[in-house]
């Protein structure tokens, strides 16, 4: 028997509930509740922040594990790994005992007359402990996969540091790097334990989503939730295919 028939099952199991979407939504009365665009703005505008900074934050820390001997890379490992296998309610309330206005880091910046609490501030904050660990993990095995002949070559031909990482190590480590980001932007855009407990204002799409739900019930969401698979897969799905192009390419 073929493979094919193998997979079928977990294939259908996967696709049958965007096949019953596309059946459930009204389409005739599609139209959005009050206050959606406004979540669609709050999500796309603070992405556009956060994803900048998990970029720069999450390439030193990957780079480092790829390439360190330390006897506390295992240690590092771990400390990466524990917020990225915590639940996100239970993230969102660490959050708020570091953060808010009562907490160890919160009251220190309550006094100089700052918050990190239910602001644009706090939701981005959110945003980067939801995504940072899995882009990490995926740019360490993209970092991993460079092969260090290459980097010796760049340093024997005396280019520096700088350099090699520019021209030979990011270009290199494309393809895994995009998968990186894809993950990254899925789980911002997507983040609602975490933003529901430490940031609940501004609303994003998901806690407009879970607001609209608890209101108006199931059949008041379908709009708003088909525009957030828009929002949502068009950028992950173009760093894929532009990851299977540079896979081809470096092959």
């Amino acid at each position: 028997m073929s493979s094919r028939w193998f997979a079928l099952p977990a294939l259908l199991l996967l696709t049958l509930p965007f096949i019953t979407l596309i059946g459930a939504t009204p389409w005739r009365d599609f139209h959005l509740a009050y206050g959606d665009w406004g979540s669609v703005g709050v999500s796309l505008g603070l992405s556009g922040i956060s994803i900048p900074l998990i970029v720069l934050l999450g390439i030193p820390l990957a780079l480092w594990l790829a390439r360190t001997t330390s006897v506390l890379r295992h240690w590092v490992e771990i400390m990466v790994l524990i917020p990225l296998l915590t639940p996100p309610l239970a993230l969102g309330i660490l959050l708020v005992s570091v953060y808010g206005p009562y907490g160890a880091l919160g009251g220190l910046l309550a006094r100089l007359g700052m918050s990190l609490t239910n602001n644009a501030g706090a939701f981005v904050l959110a945003q980067v402990y939801g995504a940072l660990p899995y882009f990490v993990m995926s740019a360490r095995t993209a970092f991993e996969g460079v092969p260090t002949d290459a980097e010796d070559a760049g340093k024997v031909l005396g280019a520096s540091a700088w350099q090699i990482l520019i021209r030979l190590t990011l270009p290199l480590a494309r393809p895994g790097l995009a998968t990186g980001l894809a993950i990254a932007w899925v789980r911002v855009i997507g983040e609602f334990g975490i933003v529901l407990v430490f940031s609940y204002f501004p609303q994003g799409i998901p806690v407009k989503l879970y607001i609209n739900l608890q209101n108006e019930g199931v059949e008041a969401v379908y709009s708003l939730l088909w525009l957030l698979l828009v929002v949502t897969l068009p950028f992950p799905v173009w760093c894929l295919v532009n990851s299977r192009r540079a896979r081809r390419t470096i092959t």
